[in-house]
């Protein structure tokens, strides 16, 4: 009896030669990336069809206002298929939810998912020497903090301690590092989000951003400033991809514009494109290939040093 995987590769294959069907990803479901057996510790690894291994890597988060500890599936479905085309691996990845654990608990799994690619690479056909990480709206967020947040263990800030990088996971040996970021409209600052167009209150007791930090944001600066990407900000973190829609309400686009300022001025590479019209999640279909053609030349020019 064929295991699963050969299954999966015979079935691609058939079906990747008839004509005028493309060519059929295989895929490793409900890969568990820490050992815990829990459901938000799950991944699903897709690679191309076609191309040769081994292939380099993106890892693409869902957005559900930290809410929901198993959407890899959407992460695929709204962000995998261009990446794919472009011959990259595509890693969907699940973690845990506010209502499981407070933040960092979010940015400890997606680091052990990270560690877990490059400790399993051989295995799984994967060219860690480039990961990628993209996004959109919570998922956003999450990519941009493992962006800024390379090297960093524990951090402080006014006396409040989290431990970024976490211990999750079997691989603290291996880094959590990533090469290069897109963040589709992701929060970035909650302390502003209410002043500058959001629909929503965000200073709300039951908001997204206050069951994510443990409490009412405007009661947890703190909190706030270290659930913040700028705050880790430095000349060594990687090129930003920034995407956003200037009609957006429930995640305002001044989340994205302070981010990308803040990357400029620390003399990182970043890029932002506001899109006119543009809601939350709604009218960026096309801005897809401009994520693949990111990605694709930050890879070559890792290639090429």
């Amino acid at each position: 009896m064929l295991s699963n995987i050969f299954y999966l590769i015979l079935v691609a294959s058939v079906i990747a030669g008839l004509p005028g069907y493309p060519p059929t990803p295989i895929v490793w479901r409900d890969v568990d990336y820490t050992g815990s057996g829990e459901v938000f510790h799950l991944m699903d690894i897709y690679l191309p069809g076609e191309a040769e291994p081994p292939y380099p890597v993106i890892i693409g988060i869902y957005g559900s206002a930290f809410m929901a500890n198993n959407l890899k599936g959407a992460a695929w479905n709204v962000l995998g298929e261009p990446l794919l085309e472009e011959g990259f691996a595509f890693i969907a990845v699940n973690h845990r939810s506010s209502r499981d654990a407070i933040f960092p608990a979010q940015i400890n799994d997606i680091k052990a998912a990270v560690r877990f690619l490059r400790a399993k690479a051989g295995q799984y056909q994967l060219d860690t020497s480039f990961i990628g990480i993209t996004g959109y709206s919570s998922g956003g967020h999450l990519a941009a903090m493992a962006g800024t947040t390379a090297g960093i263990s524990e951090y402080t800030v006014n006396g409040v301690t989290v431990d970024i990088d976490g211990s999750v996971g079997k691989y603290a040996g291996f880094s959590s590092r990533v090469h290069a970021v897109v963040n589709w409209y992701g929060p970035t600052d909650f302390l502003i989000m209410d002043s500058c167009g959001s629909s929503m209150v965000h200073n709300a007791t039951d908001s997204p951003e206050s069951l994510l930090v443990g409490g009412p944001i405007q009661e947890n600066p703190e909190m706030c400033a270290l659930t913040n990407p700028i705050t880790y900000i430095d000349s060594h973190d990687p090129p930003f991809l920034i995407i956003h829609g200037d009609a957006d309400e429930l995640v305002p686009w001044c989340q994205s514009h302070v981010l990308n300022e803040a990357l400029r001025a620390a003399g990182v590479r970043s890029e932002f494109i506001l899109v006119p019209g543009a809601g939350h999640g709604t009218g960026l279909e096309s801005y897809k290939n401009n994520m693949a053609e990111f990605f694709r030349s930050e890879y070559l020019r890792i290639k090429a040093l």
